[in-house]
């Protein structure tokens, strides 16, 4: 069967920060999802188990093929469809073949059945495109897809994913799904995708603490997560308790012994005992003295030393939460309004024809549909980087928005100098509170944007945005879920919850709208060609 083992594997960042050290892990068949917060180290295992990146120490062995999609699909300028399959020379022969050109060796090394797998993977993943179709004609998702045709067509043994439904709308996301419950072999899929995820057949998590492998899919993986969090729980409780008992026994012992020399003391100023039998008491007293101090101190290292293990844990089990100031945004109040809205980049075609549209107090509002439907588009005529063709578009309150490259950051600056530029009026307590809110306490609010990632960027814009005194009323997001992982997604979920103001939102993460609470859906067909 074939099979990837990890032996003693270790890797550290550029800076020699420890990533994972040690490291045993190994895949022998099934679906298995990948899973642990940002900067734990999955890209590095990742690229480690593909082969791109050597370990510091340990092995990797791998039996059978393996099949490789990153994230970013790199684009060449006159790269084909065919070029990316790797098709390319098999198709100039079947070609060459129908025009009664081909070689005899060609002929009889050709692949007669090619265009009908091409065609079937093209089919089974959704993508509306020709081999001949240039990689550049095709979206960030389109261009995944393809990549993903690749891997069908050429049937490896492992497919390894990274983060295969970034950038994908809701058509997308289901065909990948699809293709991993129908995949007849192994895959290692990296994703914070929750629906992904529950096709799994086994979850392993990355933390600080090592590697753990859950079997079952993701409902199952954070039943036992809770478990665990509840062990975590009731260790941390019993380890104080010990703490606490170890302090009063040694207190005791101290004060019952200050009485006891204390009465010898009075008895030995009587003269009622022989001065060496005093002696000798009073050795054998300070020496039972110093066993009970050094077995007190024993005792009470060990259960603070428990106390501390189960807090670690705690902290890495017990899922991130926020709390957001209110904006004071009344019930009725129209926040925004589209009459009759066309808009477009293209003279001979509009992407969003009349389309009125009214948001109204602190509604949740997603909008939706397939990519190419206009959705950033409008997102960008409500922010007022776009003018419309016609018609109007009214924006009645302060507004944040929060585009996928978190613009209204500026990178030059720290989080912290962004937060107090962002603002104004809050001074350097309130600065940190809110930032560590948004877990970036102490230095970590210091970084600087520029130096952050993608996930980390996202958070530190919502840290900026809603971690101030009055929230704005209104919140605009563009797929805040791209580059979260699945802790930081359930943290944002849990600060969205709270916030009292309106949302409106593009993203094709149904979980997470479920668990925010949208409350209507402004679907966007795609206008065609005319």
């Amino acid at each position: 069967m074939p099979s990837i083992t990890l032996s003693g594997v270790t890797a550290t960042t550029p800076d020699g920060r420890a990533l994972f050290s040690n490291l045993d892990l190994s895949f022998d068949g099934g679906r298995t999802g990948l899973v642990g917060r940002n900067g734990v180290g999955k890209t590095t295992l990742f690229e480690i188990i593909a082969g791109r990146l050597p370990p510091q120490a340990g092995t990797v062995s791998k039996t059978g093929t393996l099949g490789v999609l990153r994230q970013t699909v790199q684009v060449a300028p006159a790269a084909t469809v065919a070029d990316l399959m790797g098709v390319t020379s098999a198709l100039d022969v079947l070609r060459r073949a129908e025009e009664g050109r081909a070689t005899a060796d060609e002929l009889a090394s050709a692949d007669w059945a090619l265009e009908a797998r091409i065609a079937s993977a093209l089919r089974r993943i959704g993508l509306d495109a020709e081999p001949s179709t240039l990689l550049s004609a095709l979206s960030g998702g389109q261009r995944t897809r393809a990549a993903l045709c690749a891997l069908i067509l050429a049937e490896p043994d492992f497919m390894l994913l990274d983060e295969p439904t970034n950038n994908l709308d809701r058509e997308g996301r289901a065909s990948v799904i699809e293709l991993l419950v129908t995949w007849r072999a192994s895959a290692i899929v990296v994703s914070h995708d929750r629906e992904l995820l529950e096709t799994m057949d086994a979850i392993v998590e990355m933390t600080s603490l090592g590697v753990t492998r859950y079997g079952g899919n993701w409902t199952h993986y954070r039943e036992r997560k809770a478990l665990a969090l509840a062990a975590a729980r009731h260790d941390l409780d019993d380890a104080e308790r010990r703490v606490a008992e170890v302090s009063r026994t040694a207190q005791a012992t101290v004060e019952r012994k200050a009485r006891k020399d204390g009465a010898g003391q009075r008895k030995r100023a009587k003269g009622d005992m022989p001065r060496i039998l005093a002696g000798a008491r009073q050795n054998r007293a300070e020496a039972t003295s110093g066993d009970n101090a050094r077995l007190s101190e024993r005792r009470r290292t060990q259960a603070l030393e428990d106390a501390k293990a189960a807090r670690q844990r705690i902290e890495i089990l017990q899922p991130l939460s926020m709390a957001v100031p209110s904006t004071g945004l009344p019930a009725g109040r129209t926040v925004l309004h589209l009459d009759a809205v066309s808009a477009g980049y293209r003279t001979d075609r509009a992407i969003i024809d009349g389309l009125s549209f009214t948001l109204t107090g602190p509604e949740r509002v997603a909008i939706t549909g397939p990519n190419g439907s206009g959705k950033t588009t409008l997102l960008a005529l409500i922010a007022g980087t776009l003018e419309p063709r016609s018609g109007s578009v009214q924006v009645n309150t302060d507004f944040a928005m929060l585009d996928q490259e978190v613009s209204l950051l500026d990178p030059s600056l720290s989080i912290r100098d962004n937060f107090l530029s962002l603002n104004p009026g809050a001074d350097e307590n309130a600065c940190r509170a809110a930032l560590a809110r948004f877990m970036f306490r102490a230095d970590a609010a210091l970084q600087m944007v520029s130096t952050l990632s993608g996930g980390q960027t996202l958070r530190a814009g919502l840290a900026c945005v809603l971690g101030g005194t009055r929230p704005p009323p209104l919140l605009i997001l563009d797929e805040p879920t791209n580059h979260l992982d699945i802790d930081s997604i359930e943290a944002v979920e849990a600060g969205l919850r709270a916030y009292d103001g309106a949302l409106l939102m593009v993203s094709h993460d149904e979980p997470f709208l479920a668990a925010i609470g949208i409350t209507r859906r402004l679907a966007l067909p795609v206008q065609r060609e005319t």
